[in-house]
Formats: structure tokens, sequence, C-alpha cells
């Protein structure tokens, strides 16, 4: 195929925020509020599926049901992150939800445990999917200068996900307002009707004009990126001119082998294949070891019934919600390497010190939650960074799929941390805080690591075009054929 000069990502770069740029966060970030709300219902009524009113279940098998929406969503991100690579954007981004919202509605209605299973799968395989497809096309059409604020929004917005499921809760496990075997299928139904009315947004938004760019369809790219400037002019904004020297040389080249792939992460960016593993398994242990052992901890060390948890869970989600918003602007301003190595860092050293008052029984319940609140106020954009790392450091066209292979690796590892922390807390009867602090010191030296590692191969990818940070493969044939 022959080589084609463009302008398409220095025109979509120089725009500035519009109401379509915003359009474009809300019906594509809905994806991590409904995973964090769908976590934190299925949560909740894990004890009601318990209850011989509803489907009986033992500990173990509603515990079986998170791990399979978990290895769903692994599952999901490998195979439609693949697919969102060689078919596109929207086509995936559609589809995911629109298995989500099936999957859910479906399981909402589940009469026994293997109809449950079933549906979780699918329901965490469309979540799955959504993370690669999503962080894609949010990068590919966001302005460069904006990219790094809104990466970590979209991604905190899961505990946005969290403070609604949990609120919801209040009304539809109460026994007084709603049938017990009621209100835990209502609960599952709240997901898929939010999806429903963003699912109407995303029909209407394009093709990622880059992805169209490196798959040979470069008229259909101009057309997409015309249709952004036009609705961009259309929300009163102007638009700045295209400065001709961003042009740049395109040789189409499609989608990449899987040998392909493996060379590019592997041989051509090993740093940053480094740093991207680094960033994704120490903040995935440490939210899956404090967050899914949270409540335990309350009831163990300081006497709060699971009833009385929820609200210490909200100051904790409250604080998760507001580190990405707040700290999310000084990624493109003070820069990633700063940003990214100081939050690791700084979220470390605090959880250490925070253990050592929890083992030298220096905290209570309110204290406890107050110091995680702040902990997790740094750490959730610091892992929110770890997201936009993956996204913009590696070539188009196997951008998805090295969302979904980090996600997966990462998945992995941070399962092991609440059956870890679980271990440490022991027996109910006879609970030791020394043992505790041991996890939160592995946990913290893991956070530490990951901002060292930042520190030395952190990219300096504030307010940089993609193409600048990872030429895509259609640039690199393009080179190869000029010479």
């Amino acid at each position: 195929m022959d080589s084609v000069r463009t302008l398409v990502p220095a025109r979509l770069d120089r725009l500035p925020w519009s109401r379509f740029h915003t359009r474009l966060v809300v019906a594509l970030g809905v994806a991590w509020v409904l995973d964090g709300m769908e976590i934190t219902i299925a949560s909740a009524i894990g004890s009601v599926l318990q209850d011989k009113q509803t489907l009986s279940l033992s500990a173990v098998e509603v515990g079986f049901t998170a791990t399979v929406y978990l290895i769903g969503q692994v599952a999901g991100a490998l195979v439609f992150g693949r697919l969102s690579d060689r078919f596109g954007r929207r086509r995936l981004f559609i589809l995911t939800l629109a298995l989500y919202l099936a999957a859910n509605g479906i399981t909402a209605f589940s009469p026994n445990l293997a109809f449950l299973l079933f549906f979780r799968f699918f329901a965490g395989a469309g979540i799955g999917g959504e993370y690669a497809a999503i962080h894609s096309a949010i990068d590919e059409l966001i302005p460069s200068r904006y990219r790094g604020r809104v990466d970590l929004a979209v991604s905190g917005t899961y505990w946005l996900g969290a403070i609604i499921g949990t609120a919801s809760t209040y009304i539809l496990l109460n026994p007084d307002i709603l049938p017990v075997d009621l209100g835990w299928r209502i609960g599952l139904l709240i997901g898929p009707v939010l999806g429903a009315m963003i699912w109407v947004l995303r029909r209407h938004l394009p093709e990622s004009p880059r992805w169209l760019l490196m798959h040979g369809r470069h008229e259909e790219a101009e057309r997409a990126a015309e249709s952004v400037e036009r609705a961009v002019a259309a929300s009163g904004r102007e638009l700045p001119p295209v400065d001709e020297d961003r042009a740049m040389e395109l040789r189409p080249h499609g989608s990449p082998t899987y040998r392909e792939i493996a060379r590019v992460v592997f041989r051509e960016y090993p740093t940053r294949t480094i740093l991207g593993l680094t960033m994704m398994i120490s903040q995935s242990f440490l939210y899956n070891a404090i967050f899914f052992t949270y409540v335990i901890v309350l009831n163990t060390f300081y006497g709060v019934s699971p009833s009385d948890s929820s609200k210490y869970l909200l100051a904790f989600a409250v604080g998760n919600l507001a580190g990405p918003f707040i700290l999310g602007p000084l990624f493109d301003t003070i820069g990633r390497r700063p940003m990214i190595s100081s939050t690791y860092i700084v979220s470390g050293v605090l959880l250490a010190i925070t253990g050592w008052m929890f083992q030298q029984q220096m905290l209570n319940a309110t204290t406890q939650t107050i110091l995680w609140s702040v902990i997790f106020f740094i750490a959730s954009a610091a892992a929110s960074s770890g997201y936009l790392t993956v996204s913009e450091l590696f070539p188009l066209e196997i951008r998805a799929l090295a969302i979904a292979l980090f996600f997966s690796v990462a998945q992995a590892f941070g399962a092991l941390g609440p059956t870890i922390f679980g271990a440490l807390i022991g027996d109910q009867d006879h609970p030791d805080p020394t043992r505790l602090f041991y996890g939160y010191l592995f946990a913290s030296a893991l956070m530490v690591a990951g901002g060292l590692v930042a520190w030395f191969f952190a990219v300096n990818a504030e307010r940089r075009s993609l193409e600048d940070l990872a030429p895509s493969l259609s640039m690199l044939d393009a080179q190869k054929a000029m010479t």
C-alpha cells in the first residue's frame, strides 16, 4: 500500500476543549463507574445470597462469584483488546458495553448458582474489554495537553461507582423496604440501566481517526477528523491554525502479528515494559489487599459491625475519587516523571507509617479511616497513572492489546493481595496487628519500588503527541520505504 501524508493527528491535538470532548469522556468513561458500582454491590449482596430466601449460597460459593467476575475481566480484556486493535475502537466500545448490559441484566434473574456464574463471567468480560477499548479511544481523540488529567479522572471515576453502589445498598438491602429476594436483583440492574443511557451517546461518537489512518482508510480518517472539528466549532470554540510542520508520512501497517507485538513490547520498548508492569502490579496488589479486607480489619481490630462499615467505606471512596481529579492536572503541568514517582513513593511511605501506628495500637476506626483516605487520595492518582502510562507509551497498532496485557498481569498479582492479607489478619478471636503490619510494609515497599522505577524509566510525555512518544508501525514502515 502506498504511503500517505497526513495532518490528522496534528489537527486533533491542536483543538481546544469543547462540549464534544466532555461528551466523549462521559460516554466512554462510564466503564469505570460501572465497574466500581458492580464490585461494591456484588460485595454487599454476598451475605444476602446466603439467605434461604435467595440462592442459599455458601461463603465459598459467594467468593467464587467474585473470582469468576475477575476471570471474566481478564479474558475480556485480552480478547477484546486484540479485536479493538484489529477492528476499531468504536465497534468494540459499543460491543463490550452491549455485552455487559445483556449479561448483567440477565444475571439479575439468576435462579441458581450455575446461572449466576455463567452470566457474571460475561459481565466481567464486557467490563474488561471496555478498559482496553475506551482508553485507546480517549487517548487518540483527546488533545495531547489534556491527556494526563483526563485519563486520571476517567480511571478515578471507579470510586464514583463505588459511592453510588454503597449508597444504593442502604435501600436495596434493607428488608424493611424491599423483600430480601428482590433488593439484590434490583441492585444488579442499576448498572445496565445506567449503561443503556450511555450506550445511546456512544452510538454518535466517531471512530478514532488515528486508527483509521493506520488501517489504510485515509479518506474516512479525514472525514472523522472534520466531524470532530465541526463539533468543536459548533460549541463556539475557535479552531487554532494547523502547524503544517506536524504532517507525517504513513504506510498503513494494519493489525500486527503476535510475533510483531512481542518484538515491540520486549525488544523495542523493554524499559517501558518494565515501567508499566511495575506500576500496574504494585498498585493492583495495594488496592486489592487493602480494599477487599477493609471491612474485615474494621470488624476484627475495631469492633465495627458490617452494617456500620458502609460509612467508613464511603469516606475511603471519597478520598480515592478526589485524588485523580485534584492531582490529575499536575501530571500535565509539572510532568509525568515527578508526579508518577512522587505519588507512588509518598503513598508507600505514608502506608508504612500508618501501618506502624496501627501495630502500636495508636489508632481507632475513625483515625484509621482518615489516614487511609489521605493515603489513597495520593495512591489513587498513582494507580490511575498506570493506565495512562501503558496507553500512551506503545504504538497505536498494539495500544489496546498492550493495555489488556498489562491489566491482566496486574490482576493476576493483585488477586494474591486479599488472600495474603486475609491470612495475616488470622483468627478473629486472636488478631495479631504485628503480622498485618508486615503486610502493610510489603505493600508499601512495592509502591516505593514502583516510584523509583518511574523516576528512572518514566517518559516525559506531558503535552506531547502520541506519535512523538511512540511512532506507529505505519510511520516506521513509511520511513523504511523512503530509505
